[in-house]
Order: C-alpha cells, then structure tokens, then sequence
C-alpha cells in the first residue's frame, strides 16, 4: 500500500529524486497552505514534509493517520512536539546540512550593516553618488564580536568572525567555558556583562522559554552604544518593541536580521520604514547548496520513519523510540 506524503512546499529536486526513487509513494504538493488547506490534506496523510507549517494539536487532531513529520530545516518551534510524542510520532530535522548556509547570511547581514552597503546602493541607483553627510561606516577587524548560542552555526560564525581579526566572545550556558576558551574564544557567562563590551552582536540560540524576548528593553539598555544586532535565530528571540527603540534612539547602529516575531512580514511592520535595518525573508539557509542538502535530508528522515527505522540523531523526539 502506497504512503501517503504531502509536501508544505516543492522540495528541491535533490529530495524530489529521493522521494521519486521509491515506488510506493502518493505526493501532494503544496505552497505554503493555509491551515484549514493544510488540514485537509492530512486527512489521509501518513507522513509530512513541513516547511513553516503549524503541527499544531488542530493539524494532529486532523491527521489520524500521520506516521512522520520531517522539517526541511532545524528549527521546530512551528511543531507540538509533546503532542507529536505522545502519539509516537517521530519529528524529524537536518541536522548538519544548513549551518554553512546560514553561518555565511549572518556574516553577510553583519558586513552589509557595518558597510551600509543596501542604503548605499540604492542611493546610487536613484542617481546619488557620494551623499553630503558621509557614509557611516565602520571596520569589523578590531571589534568584539558577541555570539550567543555555539550550535553548529555559532561556532562557525564564531571562527569567520576571528577570521576578520575580531575580539570574540561566546555566551552559551550549555557549553563549559573550558570548550569555548579551547576553540580560541572568550567565555561569556553574564550576557549584560558581555553586551557591555559588544560592537556586534550575532544571534545563534533556538527558542525556547529562556530566549525569547532574550534582547528585550533591558538587554538593549546594557548593550554598548552604536553596536550591530544580527538575528539568523528566530523572530522572538528579539523583542520588536525594544530593537525599534535602540534603533531610533541611536542606541544600535543597525539591525541586520533574516527573521521576524511575526513571519510573513506584516506591511505595517515599523522596522521595514526604518533605513538602519536589513531584513531577508528567513532565506539564510536557503541557498541553492543547501536547499539541495536540506531537501535530500528531509525527504531521507521522512522515509527512514515511515520505515520504521528513523535515525536517533535526526529526531527531536528519540525518547519515542524506547517505546517500541
């Protein structure tokens, strides 16, 4: 009997050959559906393919049949993972495929900030050349880089930011300071201590209780004066109240960031009027490598589960597997 797969959006051909290799798959393709679109598809869906679709209790409760759900990404904030658990069904990311993707964007987010390289582009292409007050600028080489989170993206933005001769600090909690001091960077257990002396900041942690809302009104108030906020994390990892105020005030030089609190951007959104801030649509992993990586992985963890052999290292959920 075939399974039933259905698709949040088209995967990369990558995981389309993957998905095309097996004979006993029926795919339905969407695009970005609605929750209601959504919900009807999985009527009779033994596994899915998710983007940024909500797994919620509603999307579970309409899915009797589901088996597997496996994310094109690492992130699960968008899927109800203790209702997934208890209906023994393994939630599935790639790990290991996107951090290069998204470790370069940030790299990207951090110099087209320091640069102004957005504003000073359109300023030329609307006949502008060199503006009377100046372009500010400011070099990375010399400067304290601030990584929160030292996942496997953060350690790697950690070593691209050493490699342009800055001062680095990690603050993870979960990682011993003797590991981060051992890869050539400084420990940062107090995060208002470490935003002190910070003239960039780059966002590496999930979402979880204690991250969100992380730079809130407070964490903008002990951050250095005129330093660079980078977010490849998630959107309320940053309160949207706070940074719109440290960027009016002054207090933050610019705003680099591929995430939003709320995703699509709303066309009300302050920060997207604000010329101080660059925002790409959460693409950073998005590159055609690693849509090519993520695609073929995610369409492997979804067969792997359907199969009944889903890879500990890929699941969010193992403790599921001590159950069978």
């Amino acid at each position: 009997m075939a399974h039933r797969i259905v698709l949040g959006r088209p995967l990369h051909p990558a995981g389309a050959a993957v998905l095309a290799a097996r004979g006993d798959l029926e795919v339905t393709e969407m695009f970005d559906p609605p929750a209601e679109a959504l919900h009807r598809a999985l009527a009779d869906a033994d596994g899915l393919i998710a983007w940024l679709e909500h797994v919620d209790a509603a999307a579970l409760a309409a899915a009797p049949r589901l088996r597997a759900v496996s994310r094109v990404g690492v992130g699960f904030d968008t899927i109800d993972i203790p209702a997934c658990s208890e209906r023994g069904i393994p939630v599935m990311v790639v790990n290991g495929t996107n951090d290069l993707s998204v470790a370069e964007h940030a790299m990207m987010l951090m110099l087209a900030v320091a640069r102004r390289a957005v504003d000073a582009d359109a300023h030329v292409k609307q006949g502008g050349w060199w503006p009377k007050e100046g372009p500010r600028m400011v070099d990375l080489a010399g400067r304290t880089a601030l990584v929160v989170g030292y996942g496997r993206i953060g350690t790697r933005v950690a070593a691209y930011c050493r490699a342009f001769h800055m001062r680095v600090l990690v603050h993870d909690p979960l990682f011993h300071p003797a590991r981060i001091a051992a890869d050539g960077h400084e420990p940062a257990r107090d995060l208002r201590h470490a935003l002190a002396e910070s003239d960039v900041v780059t966002l590496h942690c999930p979402l979880a209780p204690a991250t969100r809302h992380l730079m809130d009104e407070a964490a903008f108030a002990a951050l250095k004066p005129g330093a660079i906020l980078v977010n490849t994390a998630r959107g309320p990892v940053v309160k949207q109240a706070a940074v719109e105020q440290a960027l009016r005030s002054g207090r933050l030089m610019g705003f680099g960031t591929d995430v939003l609190e709320q995703e699509p951007a709303e066309p009300g959104n302050p920060l997207l009027r604000l010329p101080n801030v660059i925002v790409s649509p959460h693409s950073a992993a998005s590159t055609e490598e690693g849509l090519s990586r993520m695609a073929a992985q995610a369409a492997r963890n979804l067969l792997d589960a359907l199969d009944g052999a889903p890879d500990p290292a890929m699941m969010v959920n193992p403790e599921i597997l001590q159950r069978r």
